[in-house]
């Protein structure tokens, strides 16, 4: 038999946090104080990548060629830096998100 503490003693230490149960029986947790991050609507680099895209996709639709000159910006272009902008924007989130605590709204 061992003594102390720690994980197989029985003790679950200091450190594991009080567990509280409602009425019905489940595990309730306490009022959330922060988010990660703010929702991706409120920042500025969704309205900026929402805007480079626009400016893409509008570029390639008006660029043309005339007469015997080829386009030379096809869709097919356009929609490849639509992806590549699309996982910079991505990328850039997930960065965000990797430990920024903003205050919880409720009121979202």
């Amino acid at each position: 038999m061992s003594s102390g503490t720690g994980p197989g003693t029985g003790d679950l230490g200091a450190t594991t946090p009080a567990r509280s149960y409602g009425t019905t029986g489940h595990e309730t947790h306490g009022r959330r104080l922060a988010t990660e991050t703010k929702a991706a609507y409120k920042t500025t680099e969704f309205v900026a990548f929402i805007a480079v895209v626009a400016g893409i996709l509008i570029s390639a639709a008006s660029i043309t060629g005339g007469g015997d000159h080829v386009d030379v910006f096809k869709a097919s272009q356009a929609w490849l830096y639509v992806s590549i902008v699309t996982l910079g924007y991505m990328i850039s989130r997930g960065l965000a998100k990797a430990g920024n605590k903003q205050p919880y709204d409720e009121n979202r």
